[in-house]
């Protein structure tokens, strides 16, 4: 059976050397504001730590079951309560509310004006506030806003509406990544990510059955309210319950797990010693803002938000607008929409598994981008009259989500240093609000109802998208040579515990990238 021996660190402020020589002087320079995963060994100086690998097993198991249910069901509410407004506006929404022209695309498109607005200042919170408790707040107080959303009874109020939950949501995605960029080691990350990303798909599957019931109920019985006002309702309290459970159950780091032991605390967060980069740091580093906005790989991340999102933004506000395109009632393009999601989840499960299974997360991910332009084909290509093909079509584009996962993941994994990670996360989910506010511009009512402009941009964009990939499983590649020279340079030495100094991922030397 294998071990893993190590000793845990010394809790002075500068590390001691592991042999003779001397470190780097930028690394030693950084090596004072060390991560918080040195509070886990205070008053252990001198023991041994064994992590064998049955051990390892044994307490991965109990992480995952205690913290992936929870990381599941609020990222699937996350994405259900965005794609409401796509519901609503085939139930009634849009004459309730005397939508006319474009406001509807506007609609669309304001959920990531607020999020962008936010996307950096929640960051930094989630850096510097607790993490758990930040994000309990944002996802309790998202639904209480969504809850509003019944209550609109014109389009300036679905303006403030959807403006503030962008503001809301904004916290999300950066703070899940955190939390399995915290948990798990790079060889689990990209599975996770898949997994809890993946239950966007049980969303659209949930969310369409639902709107189609409710549409159909109160079609054949009627009802005190709107329908498309009890499709927020419902999803809005079921968000604030699930919040108000993650606040309790959801620990801020290992540290104060209350479902492991001390020892098992010590052990989850020495089994991440191999990421290179601790469970967090609260202080803000003005030296690796710089380095997140002068190194390539973050812009490489940014370019590939942005052009992967201009569709994302317009199929996600349009989807059932454009099934009903392909020859649907409304009713039934709530129904059709659902095996969209069983395509998404069997995708980014599956390359979210063998990316991490093959050692290449990034190319793997890049089959997803490849259905989806097969699928813009399709719809492009086929006539009206084929409006099960073009369904079709629409199916395979749910793939296309695995790029994006892909580098979400890469961010938990690649990136290292707490306010670069937290930085770099920022720039990626800004460029993913501004392609997600262009998308919906795409799809104007005069294009219906094939939309061709629309369509002939999402073909365009997922290839730029493919071809960035490409880039970053490259530069990846080539960095990690660099480093592997620079390890090899006798004059080189590595200190004790500096996989807890806070580095970046380009100041330490030991730091590898996956790919």
């Amino acid at each position: 059976m294998a071990e893993n021996t190590t000793t845990p660190p010394d809790m002075e402020k500068t590390p001691r050397l592991n042999s003779v020589g001397h470190p780097q002087e930028a690394i030693l320079k950084h090596a004072i504001d060390a991560d918080e995963a040195m509070k886990a060994f205070e008053g252990y100086e001198g023991e041994s730590l064994v992590l064998d690998e049955a051990t390892s097993k044994k307490l991965l198991r109990k992480i995952d079951w205690h913290l992936m249910p929870l990381l599941c069901v609020i990222y699937g509410l996350n994405f259900l309560d965005k794609t409401t407004l796509s519901y609503a506006s085939i139930m009634g929404l849009q004459k309730d509310l005397n939508l006319v022209g474009d406001d509807y695309q506007w609609l669309g498109s304001l959920f990531y004006f607020g999020y962008l607005a936010w996307e950096y200042p929640t960051n930094r919170l989630l850096q510097r506030l607790p993490l758990a408790k930040y994000s309990s707040f944002c996802i309790i107080m998202w639904g209480l806003v969504l809850s509003c959303f019944a209550a609109v009874t014109n389009y300036q109020g679905a303006v403030a509406i959807r403006f503030f939950l962008g503001i809301f949501e904004s916290a999300v995605s950066p703070g899940f990544a955190f939390f399995t960029s915290q948990w798990y080691t790079k060889n689990e990350q990209g599975t996770r990510t898949g997994i809890w990303f993946s239950f966007n798909g049980f969303a659209q599957i949930f969310g369409g059955l639902v709107a189609y019931g409710i549409a159909t109920g109160t079609a054949k019985s009627g009802s005190s309210i709107e329908p498309w006002k009890i499709v927020f309702l419902l999803t809005g309290l079921l968000t604030v319950s699930v919040g108000i459970i993650f606040l309790f159950v959801m620990p801020d780091n290992q540290l104060n797990a209350r479902w492991l032991t001390k020892d098992e605390q010590r052990l989850a967060v020495e089994r991440v010693r191999v990421n290179q980069q601790g469970i967090g740091n609260k202080h803000f580093k003005a030296y690796q803002l710089k380095e997140a906005f002068t190194d390539p790989l973050s812009w490489a991340f940014v370019f590939y938000a942005l052009v992967a999102d201009i569709p994302n933004g317009g199929v996600t506000n349009f989807f059932s607008q454009l099934i009903v395109s392909f020859g649907y009632t409304s009713q039934q393009s709530l129904l059709y929409g659902a095996p969209g999601g069983v395509v998404e989840i069997v995708t980014l499960i599956g390359c979210g598994y063998f990316g991490d299974r093959l050692g290449n997360r990034i190319l793997v991910s890049t089959s997803g981008i490849i259905l989806a332009i097969i699928g813009m084909l399709l719809i492009a290509a086929l006539p009206l009259s084929n409006n099960g093909g073009r369904l079709a079509g629409y199916y395979l584009y749910q793939g296309s989500a695995t790029g994006f996962v892909a580098l979400l993941s890469l961010i938990s994994t690649n990136v290292a240093g707490y306010t670069k990670k937290t930085t770099v996360a920022a720039m990626y989910l800004i460029a993913y609000c501004v392609g997600n506010i262009i998308g919906p511009q795409t799809f104007r009512p005069e294009d219906a109802p094939h939309y061709t402009p629309a369509i002939i941009t999402i073909v365009v964009c997922l290839c730029a998208a493919l071809a960035d990939l490409v880039f970053i499983w490259w530069y990846c590649r080539y960095q990690n040579k660099k480093k592997a020279a620079v390890r090899a340079d006798p004059s080189y030495t590595k200190l004790e515990n500096q996989e807890w100094l806070d580095l970046t991922d380009r100041e330490n030397p030991e730091f590898t990238y996956t790919i």
